[in-house]
């Protein structure tokens, strides 16, 4: 695709996505995360269309950045300075630029385990669970999904993207066909969320011929699938009915929280690791922390102070 020189902003996105796409093979939730920051970048610093992206200069990545560390946490920044790294590549590849202005992107110091887990209390997840009505549209349906986010620790994706066939009622078991691992799992099915599922499915769920276990129920839309965007906008919903300040603001809150249970009750990293389909154990040593009777045996005695 020849890419001119100035040019609507959607089409530049377009052709980024497509070229990330084909050359490395990105998920699509990545690639939306990709499209939504090279906008941020491009509308923010250029202005209306048409953009000229060859006017972009160092000066205007570095302000970008640092605007965006007020907004993400460290973590989070690794991904927008991925986004930034693969579009500057991408402009100069199709010739719309000539500088190499991802050496513009600024190091964000992000300290490793430098904080604790940040999940809900079981009186906070009770409140959660209490607050959905089962009389409006959407009240069995959002509450069966924030119960496999809170027992199973899915991503909002992987909720979304559940089907029919992944559940085996009969040995109560749930298939993950993909997760982020790019790798299945195989999870027990927790009796209140079975319920839930059962429940919607039963009462709630427009008839459709679509496989996905959850779909859309209002408007123009009804019947088709839901985005993992309808699960987190289930979860900010119910944490705004309760009034409770949570930790983080969004779905990943009860897969924290699903993960400081577990360990706390004893369950070793590994195995949370599995349940969780983290691809390096390392991602799920942060959890050892509040793991308080082992830390206690490994701490060291400290020495008295003597006058």
């Amino acid at each position: 695709m020849a890419l001119s020189k100035r040019l609507a902003l959607d089409h530049l996105v377009e052709a980024f996505v497509q070229h990330q796409r084909r050359t490395r093979g990105l998920r699509n939730q990545t690639l939306q995360g990709y499209a939504r920051i090279a906008r941020l970048l491009i509308r923010n610093t250029l202005g209306e269309d048409p953009i000229d992206v060859g006017t972009l200069r160092p000066p205007d990545i570095d302000g970008f950045v640092r605007a965006m560390t007020g907004r993400y946490f460290p973590r989070s920044m690794k991904t927008v300075r991925s986004a930034l790294r693969s579009l500057f590549r991408f402009l100069r590849t199709e010739g719309l630029c000539d500088e190499r202005l991802e050496v513009a992107i600024p190091t964000v110091r992000n300290w490793r385990r430098a904080t604790l887990p940040r999940g809900l209390s079981d009186d906070q997840l009770q409140a959660v669970l209490a607050s959905f009505d089962d009389s409006t549209p959407c009240g069995r349906r959002d509450r069966a999904m924030v119960l496999c986010l809170s027992t199973l620790g899915l991503r909002p994706g992987e909720v979304a993207a559940l089907e029919l066939e992944d559940f085996d009622w009969r040995r109560g078991i749930v298939y993950l066909r993909a997760r982020k691992t790019r790798r299945g799992a195989t999870l027990p099915l927790p009796r209140d969320a079975g319920r839930a599922i059962v429940d919607y499915l039963r009462q709630e769920r427009p008839k459709s011929s679509e496989r996905r276990v959850f779909l859309q129920h209002l408007g123009c839309r009804k019947g088709v699938p839901i985005s993992s965007g309808v699960v987190s906008a289930a979860v900010y919903r119910a944490l705004k009915r309760t009034g409770i300040e949570a930790p983080i603001a969004g779905a990943y809150v009860f897969r924290h929280t699903v993960a400081s249970r577990m360990v706390r009750k004893g369950t070793r990293l590994k195995e949370v690791a599995d349940f969780l389909g983290h691809r390096c154990l390392d991602t799920t040593a942060i959890y050892s922390k509040l793991d308080v009777p082992a830390l206690c045996e490994v701490a060291l005695p400290w020495p008295e102070v003597t006058s």
